[in-house]
C-alpha cells in the first residue's frame, strides 16, 4: 500500500473507528471536566458580551462616520466588524462544541471565517479607493462629532476588555478575542487623535490617511483568518507538528513500542486536532496497554485528545494481527 492510500485508509478508518470504536476509551474524562466546562461557560458568555458590544457599537461608528463626514470611523467600524466576526465565530464554537461535536459542525466556525477573511478584503479595498478620492477632493468634517464618537468607541472597547480580562486566561478563542479587542482600541485611539487634529488645525487630510492605514490593518487580519482557515479546511498538519519527533518519542516513550508509522495529522478546527497511527508492537507485549499509552502520551505530550492507534504484532503469533499483514493488505 503507498504511503496516499494508507492516509486516505486513516481517514476513513480513522473516522469511523474513533466515533465507531474509540469513544469508550479515547476521552477518559474525569472529574476536572466539570471545571473545564464551567471554564469555557464562563469564557463563552465573556466573548458572547464582547460580541454583542463590539458589533453594537460598529453600527454607532458607521452612522456617526456619515454623519460627522469621517471615512476614518467608517474604516474603524470595518476593523470592528472583522473583531466582531471573529468574537461571534469563537462564541459559535463554544456553542457548537458543547452541543454537538460532530465533525461537520466543528468546521462551521471554520468555513465562517474563511468567507469572512474573502470578505475583509472586499472592505478594505473599497475604503483605500474612497480615501484616494478624499485627498483628490477633501470632504467636510465635523471635528467634533468625530472625537464624539471615536472616544465613546475607546470606553466601549475597554468594557469590552475588561470583560474579556475576567475570563479563563488560558483558553485560546479567548486570548485571541482580547488581542482583537486590543486593535480596536488602538483604532478608537487613532481616530480620537485624528479629530483633534481636524477641531485644532482643520487640515482633513489625516481623515483618509488614517482610513488607509486601518484598511492596512484589516487586509492583515483578513489574510490572516483565510490563511489560517484555508490549511484547515484543506487538512493541513496543525502548527508545529513534526512527525519523525513525535513518532520516535512514542517509539521510546511506551513500552513495548519498537516503532510508529503512517502517522497523520490533521485538524477539525483551530482547537481540535486529530492524528491516527500504526504502532508495531514487540511480540509478547500487551498491545491494548500499549495503545492505550500511546493515546496518553500525545494528549498529555502533544496535545491530541482524538487519536486514532492502530497496532500490530513484529512476529506475532497465529491469535494476533501481524504487521505483514496490516503493511500489505
Amino acid at each position: 500500500m503507498s504511503g496516499h492510500d494508507h492516509h486516505a485508509h486513516g481517514h476513513g478508518h480513522g473516522h469511523a473507528h474513533g466515533h465507531a470504536h474509540g469513544h469508550g476509551h479515547d476521552h477518559g474524562h474525569g472529574g476536572h471536566d466539570h471545571a473545564h466546562v464551567a471554564r469555557d461557560a464562563a469564557s463563552a458568555r465573556a466573548i458572547g458580551i464582547a460580541a454583542l458590544l463590539t458589533g453594537g457599537f460598529m453600527v454607532v461608528e458607521v452612522v456617526g462616520g456619515l454623519v460627522s463626514g469621517s471615512l476614518a470611523l467608517i474604516a474603524d467600524a470595518g476593523h470592528m466588524l472583522t473583531d466582531f466576526a471573529a468574537l461571534a465565530m469563537a462564541w459559535l464554537a463554544f456553542r457548537v462544541g458543547r452541543a454537538a461535536r460532530t465533525y461537520g459542525f466543528d468546521r462551521l466556525s471554520v468555513m465562517a471565517a474563511f468567507v469572512n477573511g474573502l470578505a475583509l478584503f472586499v472592505v478594505a479595498a473599497w475604503i483605500v479607493i474612497e480615501a484616494i478620492g478624499r485627498l483628490r477632493a477633501p470632504h467636510p468634517i465635523d471635528g467634533w462629532t468625530m472625537f464624539a464618537v471615536a472616544t465613546a468607541g475607546l470606553l466601549v472597547n475597554l468594557l469590552s476588555f475588561w470583560v474579556l480580562s475576567r475570563g479563563d486566561r488560558g483558553n485560546l478563542n479567548l486570548r485571541a478575542a482580547l488581542l482583537h479587542v486590543l486593535g480596536d482600541l488602538l483604532g478608537s485611539a487613532g481616530a480620537i487623535l485624528a479629530a483633534l487634529v481636524i477641531v485644532l488645525t482643520a487640515w482633513t487630510p489625516i481623515d483618509p490617511i488614517l482610513s488607509v492605514v486601518v484598511s492596512v490593518l484589516i487586509l492583515r487580519a483578513g489574510w490572516r483568518v483565510v490563511r489560517e482557515s484555508a490549511h484547515i479546511l484543506l487538512e493541513g498538519t496543525p502548527e508545529g507538528f513534526d512527525a519523525p519527533a513525535i513518532a520516535a518519542d512514542l517509539a521510546a516513550a511506551v513500552p513495548g513500542v519498537l516503532a510508529v508509522r503512517h502517522l497523520h495529522a490533521w485538524s477539525i478546527s483551530e482547537s481540535r486536532p486529530m492524528v491516527t497511527l500504526e504502532a508495531v508492537v514487540v511480540a509478547g507485549a500487551d498491545a491494548d496497554a500499549a495503545r492505550l499509552a500511546i493515546k496518553a502520551r500525545l494528549a498529555e505530550t502533544f496535545g491530541f485528545d482524538h487519536a486514532t492507534v492502530e497496532t500490530c504484532t513484529e512476529g506475532a503469533e497465529p491469535q494476533q494481527l501481524p504487521c505483514a499483514a496490516v503493511a500489505h493488505k
